[in-house]
């Protein structure tokens, strides 16, 4: 007897009845996003990414129809102009080719006449500033920032005097306050290695210059000046929150500290300190009161503060113990206890 004769096959066809569903919202039907620039696929509700690198399949633009018109044209032409650079940059390079002593000769003659000088000297302080700002962990924000006064200050040609390892200096302490991420002084010293006096002298130089460009800008242009970002003092608040992640401590602790540092500032037992000292004792303070405690030595080197200044700020704040911690904190479910603070 044959055998009977195979199954015939359907040909391949897509199955509309299978589609991509969150496993954490389900929702029927799914709001998913695709997003070309990135290549995922998200859940447009809870934002899980569903998918990655995915092509884009939209048509590319290829036109020259506005060229002359200064329209909105979808052309891909090419890389576009950095505005932290002078000139139109648009050199044409001239690679060395298989090595030999002609290419040579022509690649360094050529770089000779386009190369823009000034674009020398600001990579290499903008390549500084990178360096500087990844050693002390701001985002890329303020380093963006940075970079831009750096540009105004050279552009305009102020503060001829001065060296530009101190305007490199001043203008990462004007970024880091503008962006709430505020440096001491001596951090920047330790970073750089310029003199806190010096880093002093050009901050206050560079605030007045950049306050005088801000005003000639509103007088010129009022609807497109740019505010010019607050620069005041670095306060203890700020600092203590870093600080305590630097040290191990955990978060309830850190918000202890800034509380602590907040009501100190409040009732002044600390009036006349600096805030890398009231920051030091806080944290002092506040990593005994929740059963974490840590040392004057330990906090000294996170801190830039000497131990015998934390010790002396934390018996200035001893009396006034029950004033700067709140009745919440001493509940079981906060775990602060008033009686683990060590005696003066």
């Amino acid at each position: 007897m044959p055998p009977p004769p195979p199954p015939k096959q359907e040909p391949w066809k897509v199955n509309l009845n299978v589609h991509m569903v969150c496993r954490e919202c389900k929702e029927v039907p799914p709001n998913i996003v695709e997003e070309f620039s990135s290549g995922d696929t998200v859940c447009g509700s809870c934002g899980l990414v569903l998918g990655e690198r995915i092509i884009d399949t939209r048509s590319e633009w290829r036109t020259f129809q506005n060229d002359d018109q200064q329209g909105d044209d979808p052309s891909r032409v090419g890389d576009g102009g950095n505005a932290l650079l002078n000139g139109d940059q648009l050199e044409t390079t001239i690679a060395y080719g298989d090595g030999n002593a002609k290419g040579r000769e022509l690649a360094r003659a050529q770089n000779k006449v386009t190369h823009h000088k000034a674009n020398k000297v600001l990579l290499a302080a903008y390549k500084e500033i990178g360096a500087y700002c990844e050693a002390i962990g701001v985002q890329n924000v303020t380093t963006n920032l940075a970079k831009q006064l750096f540009k105004q200050v050279t552009d305009a040609g102020a503060l001829k005097g001065k060296s530009q390892e101190a305007l490199i200096a001043g203008c990462i302490v004007i970024a880091c306050r503008q962006n709430s991420v505020g440096r001491s002084f001596k951090e920047i010293w330790n970073l750089t290695k310029v003199p806190k006096a010096e880093i002093g002298r050009v901050f206050k130089q560079l605030n007045k210059f950049f306050d005088n460009h801000n005003k000639t800008q509103k007088e010129t242009n009022p609807n497109t000046a740019e505010p010019y970002g607050d620069t005041s003092a670095t306060n203890a608040e700020e600092m203590v929150s870093r600080w305590g992640s630097h040290l191990g401590l955990s978060h309830q602790c850190n918000v202890l500290s800034m509380e602590l540092a907040k009501k100190t500032q409040e009732l002044g037992p600390l009036a006349g300190r600096s805030p890398l000292s009231i920051a030091a004792a806080c944290i002092f303070m506040s990593s005994y009161l929740m059963g974490t405690p840590k040392t004057a030595k330990e906090i000294s080197v996170i801190c830039n503060v000497s131990d015998g200044t934390i010790r002396t700020s934390y018996k200035l704040l001893y009396p006034t113990r029950e004033q700067l911690v709140e009745k919440k904190w001493l509940t079981p479910e906060k775990g602060a206890d008033i009686t683990r603070l060590p005696p003066v």
